[in-house]
């Protein structure tokens, strides 16, 4: 069996740029949606992506199992892949950047509820529980708290940040179909290729459909599809997957606010993207609630621990 680490400055370093990554990603899809619709080009980024995971496979003896029961969930998390980042595609175009990565990224909070109720293990405990009511909160006064002078268009931006809190929800429901099924013991390798598999052909399909297939090649527009292709879909995913092999995924989930924060101040800086008071004043309680949850188990071992060590 083995041992997973606390952390250390080789994993906190990696977790920085991780998390700078992720922040990063729905600034640039929004920064070339003139040029490629992001639908479209987070399409084209999973199909990409997928063949640089199938080639990886192929080179280490990996091969994709079918018989071993993982296609059915397979599928499953292929679908609800595409469909978060259908939902992102469609809702960056009426809102920010920086909305979407704080209700993205509210998919912890889901998936805590999700695995409670799936699986005895992942019982929530009182900080957790905590965490949730914070973050539900914040959420509230992000989406309602807003002066309807804030945007020009206050109903739009509203839609659009609907479908980024819907995405979260299905990144959520991906994560409790992965750790309830047979993919929990499934290589990373086979349940990525599944999810970006499924991403190209939803997204592809919807592009098609809804006629969003439009891409002036700019020199911004090529270096969006590698940054997002092989860094974010390709890269990112195998360190974070590595990370979670190495280290304990507690003290690893504690750095999931900075993914948000991060998208807010490149949004701002990159996009000129207004921050609103009440938007901020509603996206800090749903950080400190996706640190609750996704750190939980670890803080409460560590206050327990604390109180131990003082003199009774």
């Amino acid at each position: 069996m083995t041992i997973r680490k606390s952390l250390d400055g080789q994993a906190i370093a990696l977790m920085l740029v991780l998390c700078m990554v992720w922040g990063l990603q729905q600034v640039v899809l929004k920064a070339t949606a003139a040029d490629i619709a992001p639908v479209f080009q987070i399409g084209l980024r999973s199909g990409v992506a997928a063949v640089l995971v199938g080639l990886m496979m192929a080179m280490r003896g990996e091969r994709m199992r079918l018989s071993d029961g993982t296609w059915r969930p397979g599928v499953v998390v292929g679908l609800l892949f595409g469909f978060e980042f259908l939902l992102v595609g469609e809702g960056l175009r009426h809102t920010s950047a920086s909305h979407m990565v704080v209700f993205l990224y509210t998919a912890p909070i889901f998936a805590a509820l999700g695995l409670h109720w799936k699986l005895p293990a992942e019982r929530l405990g009182v900080v957790q529980w905590l965490g949730i009511a914070l973050a539900f909160a914040g959420l509230a006064v992000a989406f309602f708290g807003r002066s309807q002078s804030a945007s020009p268009a206050p109903g739009n931006v509203l839609w659009g940040d609907f479908l980024g809190l819907v995405a979260g929800v299905a990144w959520g429901a991906t994560t409790v179909v992965v750790r309830s099924t047979r993919l929990a013991s499934a290589p990373a390798t086979q349940t990525l290729l599944y999810q970006l598999v499924g991403a190209f052909v939803l997204l592809i399909a919807a592009s098609v459909v809804t006629g969003q297939t439009r891409l002036n090649a700019t020199p911004q527009v090529w270096a969006s599809l590698v940054f997002h292709s092989v860094v974010v879909s390709f890269a990112s995913f195998l360190v974070w997957f590595w990370l979670l092999r190495q280290y304990l995924a507690s003290r690893l989930g504690v750095f999931s606010f900075l993914t948000p924060l991060f998208g807010i101040v490149f949004g701002a800086w990159w996009l000129s993207e207004p921050i609103e008071a009440s938007f901020l004043l509603g996206a800090v309680p749903v950080m400190l609630g996706i640190v609750l949850v996704s750190g939980g188990a670890w803080i409460t071992a560590a206050i327990a621990r604390k109180r131990g060590a003082l003199p009774q």
